[in-house]
């Protein structure tokens, strides 16, 4: 059991315990992972649905402090093979889970953001109170459900 003692970690090991934890959660599913070393090309791990064959391109977002994370738009292609993955972290609990198909920003709402800035334009999640009944249809249980092998 990790400890969950968020507020005791850097930024970027809250990241790097993220995509571990990712991984591990697609990998409780029956998925095969594939780790890349180098993420020079936003995603963080690649993930083989062993029921259907399909390969998905994954990168993940961990929050902590704050409701916001971000993907260049650069960064994720809008296809159902790319996902992200964003972890919600809350002190002394195991991080909330979400899995969400770059397509969903097709349709941009109040907690997936289209922001067009004029040199980084971005994809966003916002994840506030008042928001959350927003990112509820994208739980890592329902994307597990129907793609699973463990069924």
């Amino acid at each position: 059991m990790p400890c969950k003692k968020w507020s005791s970690l850097k930024s970027l090991q809250l990241g790097q315990f993220g995509e571990y934890y990712a991984k591990m959660e697609f990998a409780s599913y029956g998925f095969d992972v594939y780790t890349s070393e180098v993420d020079d090309h936003g995603v963080d791990f690649i993930a083989r649905d062993t029921k259907s064959g399909t390969f998905y391109e994954v990168q993940v977002k961990s929050i902590f402090k704050g409701n916001y994370a971000f993907i260049k738009k650069d960064k994720l292609v809008m296809d159902e093979r790319h996902l992200v993955c964003y972890l919600h972290f809350v002190e002394d609990e195991l991080p909330e889970i979400y899995v969400i198909p770059a397509t969903a920003w097709k349709a941009p709402n109040a907690v997936l953001v289209d922001r067009d800035y004029y040199a980084k334009p971005e994809w966003g999640i916002n994840c506030s109170k008042r928001n959350q009944a927003l990112l509820e249809p994208f739980r890592a249980d329902k994307f597990f459900q129907k793609h699973s092998s463990t069924d």
